[in-house]
């Protein structure tokens, strides 16, 4: 690595690399997030789209496709298809989760309504099928229809599993890899397929986004507890607040008295919660070091990630997907 791209961050290096593909990239989405007749439908997604954010899984199709030696010109579409998906799920997010803040700004259901968020939402998976089928890849299909199903199904098992104390980690994986995983495996495994690469590539490249999109979530779910909110947009306690039960959570009921278990009862499952009751938390988690053992799962999923592309061709993509599995824990290193 030269001391010019050590200085840069893995996501900023990539995306100057990728610069020319994420311009046409960008191009598409605004062509297709246009709507003759419904204006608001452009508002709603030019709030999101426009907020900035690393662009992370469009980069992540990119890049495989480049790291596989396509030169078609699909490979626009299906990054353009992947932030249609990631926005609308977004938009769902928020409105179920009832959230004010995204980003630092806004959300779009604070700003319009539920309702728009939702029509919205629903309007940009319609719009990521049919830049899909433009593809002509019933592969293509396959994996986007799936990672969208998974998606969806990560939410709902989220809604019963988040507040019930019987949620444990395997539980926990599988919303994960649902409502984050899944979406970046299929970035990275369409870019392979686009470009025909051999079987034990794209699995490579799959296993790579899914190691990775669980890294990024264990290392979100906990800097819910220990980041800062400056740095991450979100408020300190946030999942605490709308009792979700993540990581650090589950693996301190799981070493619970009977005492504490009656706590995270009142607080998680009933929802009952007073001043101090977020610092008593803090309090448990770390008597029992659950966020230091979340810390530690985050980084052995990341080292997953590097292990699965190490066999691959040498290529300067490739150093720069491995930077970035390092780099996505390094918020918590």
């Amino acid at each position: 690595m030269g001391l010019d791209q050590a200085a840069t961050k893995p996501h900023e290096a990539l995306s100057a690399i990728l610069a020319d593909d994420l311009a046409l990239v960008n191009d598409l989405i605004t062509a297709r997030m246009a709507s003759k007749h419904a204006p608001r439908i452009p508002e709603v997604t030019a709030h999101l789209v426009g907020a900035g954010g690393k662009r992370l899984r469009p980069m992540l199709t990119l890049a495989a496709a480049k790291l596989c030696g396509y030169d078609g010109p699909y490979h626009v579409h299906l990054a353009a298809t992947v932030e249609f998906i990631h926005t609308a799920t977004l938009l769902h997010d928020d409105v179920v989760d009832e959230s004010a803040q995204r980003r630092g700004r806004p959300t779009a259901n604070l700003l319009w309504d539920n309702k728009s968020s939702v029509l919205v939402g629903d309007y940009l998976f319609s719009r990521s099928f049919q830049l899909m089928t433009e593809t002509g890849s019933i592969d293509v299909l396959r994996i986007l229809s799936n990672a969208s199903a998974t998606i969806a199904e990560g939410e709902v098992l989220q809604l019963t599993a988040a507040t019930d104390l019987r949620t444990d980690e395997g539980i926990y994986l599988q919303v994960v890899r649902g409502k984050t995983a899944a979406l970046f495996s299929a970035a990275t495994e369409v870019g392979g397929v686009i470009a025909d690469a051999d079987p034990e590539i794209v699995q490579a490249l799959f296993d790579y986004g899914d190691a990775l999109g669980i890294a990024f979530q264990i290392v979100d779910d906990l800097l819910d507890y220990q980041g800062d909110t400056k740095a991450t947009g979100k408020n300190v306690g946030d999942d605490f607040r709308e009792r979700k039960l993540t990581l650090p959570v589950i693996k301190a009921v799981a070493k619970a008295d009977d005492a504490e278990r009656a706590f995270w009862v009142k607080t998680i499952e009933k929802g009952k919660q007073d001043e101090g009751d977020l610092e008593h938390a803090l309090t448990l988690l770390n008597k029992h070091g659950t966020l230091e053992a979340t810390r530690q799962d985050a980084l052995e999923w990341a080292a997953k990630a590097k292990s699965a592309i190490a066999h691959l061709p040498e290529h300067e993509i490739r150093t720069l997907l491995t930077d970035l599995a390092d780099y996505v824990v390094a918020r918590v290193n």
